[in-house]
Order: structure tokens, then C-alpha cells, then sequence
């Protein structure tokens, strides 16, 4: 065993409160429709959830449920203009963590 190794894992450990938050970010995202809804988001900056749907080939209805999730683990923000809501990610966080992990998908 290597104890100095050991302390210095346990000491770099995020609270457990910091890890549940990371593991929604990541069970929100780990869905095929809602990473393609992100990276459209990225790609656009900002669409509507009609223009969405038809981007991922999906009805509104459930292009909105995938942003309601999106939208709780705070991965996109909205802003309403008339009866149309627009969605953009959430900040330039999420965009860092799309393109970091489409560059790692590249490296396999």
C-alpha cells in the first residue's frame, strides 16, 4: 500500500453533494436525443423547440420532455418571446464539457 497516495486521493474527493450533481449532469446527457439536442444547441447557440424537433426528428412534445431534463440538471437555459420558448446551453461550462468529449471520442 502506498499511504501518501492514498491520503492525497481521499483528501482530492469532492463532497458527496459534488459528485451527485456531477452524476446528473452525466446520466442527463448520456441519452443519444439529448446529446444531439445539446450539440445542435452548440452548434446554433440558440433554437426553438419547433426548430429542435426537427433537427433531432422527434415531435415538440417530446423534443420538451428531453429539455425538461435537460433544463433540471442545468444543462440548458430558455427564454420565452411570444408563445415561442428558445434554448441555449446553460453556459460555457457545458459547451467545455461537449467539445472535451467529442475530442475524446476522436482519440479511440
Amino acid at each position: 500500500m502506498h499511504p501518501e497516495a492514498v491520503e492525497k486521493a481521499r483528501a482530492a474527493l469532492p463532497s458527496e453533494a459534488e459528485v451527485a450533481g456531477a452524476l446528473e449532469l452525466l446520466k442527463a446527457s448520456a441519452d443519444p436525443t439529448r446529446m444531439r439536442i445539446l450539440l445542435a444547441l452548440r452548434a446554433a447557440q440558440e433554437l426553438c423547440v419547433c426548430d429542435l424537433a426537427v433537427v433531432v426528428g422527434m415531435s415538440e412534445s417530446a423534443v420538451s420532455h428531453q429539455l425538461r431534463l435537460l433544463r433540471s440538471a442545468n444543462l440548458v437555459s430558455h427564454r420565452k418571446e411570444g408563445r415561442h420558448v428558445f434554448y441555449r446551453l446553460a453556459d460555457a461550462h457545458v459547451n467545455s464539457i461537449l467539445n472535451s468529449a467529442l475530442e475524446h471520442s476522436k482519440e479511440t
